[in-house]
């Protein structure tokens, strides 16, 4: 398996590197993939973008832009590519997951894709996903992200373990949109994005598919890659506000607050085992601060097993 590497993203996503005919030949014998980016003033990065995903020389591509009404270099940079984007608009909305609905609304596709308008697919996305959903009989697709900077540069690779509910519910999100594929027939089982839910939309979107009991399949090819910079949303996380969807979500969907350190205990232990199986210890040293408190729990039983405490 080729490394994919910082100069290898930067070379992707430099120019146009696709087949005109290839890309616009809408190849039937290919299942339809459709990606929606939503994107509000990343004039920045989103020539890099709407690249990483023209570049993957796709057959069957439905590529959807929903603009916010950008007022810096987006629209410009939309314009130079509208021949080979199938819908954009640039009007005011409610915020991403108001653009993104608006986007999987319009889209056609079997498989449906998210990019975010400072983010990229890696090379061979499409395929990898595709070749997944053939052998496969999932509802999603996901493999593993990396984390880039302004210029590219890998900062860290997250290498997530195969889909367990109780894993992400209760200990960490283990997937992203970043690097996912699903059918389209989901929205009609889980429904779209949840606009009130600015900073979890995508954890929210995904739970909800967990707890409806679809199939995800997990892929170890590095699919795409986050950035982090000055203006991105992740920069600005607010602590509060997300704690409070937190909430919001864990009394919508009856998350029980007592099973929360014996879930995440278990699940640190699977995600170590799997890592270690996989040879994998950078992944490992990653779950150190998830340890904390379960080993605190475990500990805690051990004494009480010590003094001769009956739970009864």
């Amino acid at each position: 398996m080729n490394k994919i590497t910082s100069e290898k993203i930067k070379r992707f996503t430099a120019k146009p590197s696709f087949d005109e005919k290839i890309i616009l030949s809408n190849n039937i014998s290919y299942p339809k993939i459709s990606v929606v980016t939503p994107s509000y003033n990343q004039g920045e990065f989103l020539e890099r973008t709407i690249l990483s995903v023209l570049n993957q020389n796709y057959p069957n591509l439905e590529y959807i832009i929903i603009d916010g009404e950008s007022d810096d270099r987006s629209v410009e940079i939309i314009k130079k590519y509208e021949k080979y984007i199938s819908y954009w608009v640039s009007e005011k909305d409610k915020g991403q997951g108001d653009a993104l609905n608006k986007g999987f609304s319009r889209a056609t596709g079997d498989i449906i894709g998210w990019q975010n308008s400072d983010d990229v697919y890696l090379p061979g996305a499409f395929r990898k996903a595709v070749d997944a959903f053939k052998k496969n009989d999932a509802d999603i697709v996901f493999g593993n992200r990396l984390k880039i900077n302004e210029e590219e540069k890998t900062s860290r690779r997250f290498k997530f373990t195969p889909f367990y509910l109780i894993s992400y519910w209760y200990c960490r999100m283990s997937l992203s949109n970043q690097s996912t594929f699903w059918k389209r027939e989901l929205f009609s089982e889980i429904g779209m994005i949840d606009v009130n839910l600015s900073f979890i939309m995508d954890y929210d979107f995904f739970l909800r598919a967990g707890i409806k009991n679809k199939k995800f399949e997990h892929i170890e090819s590095f699919l795409g890659a986050f950035r982090i910079h000055q203006g991105s949303k992740t920069s600005t996380f607010d602590g509060k506000i997300i704690k409070s969807q937190h909430d919001l979500l864990d009394k919508r969907y009856g998350k029980k607050g007592y099973l929360k350190i014996p879930f995440k205990a278990y699940s640190v232990l699977r995600d170590s085992f799997y890592y270690i199986f996989k040879g994998d210890f950078r992944s490992l040293i990653y779950l150190l601060p998830f340890y904390i408190k379960p080993v605190f729990f475990l500990i805690l039983l051990l004494f009480l097993y010590y003094l001769g405490y009956d739970p009864k």
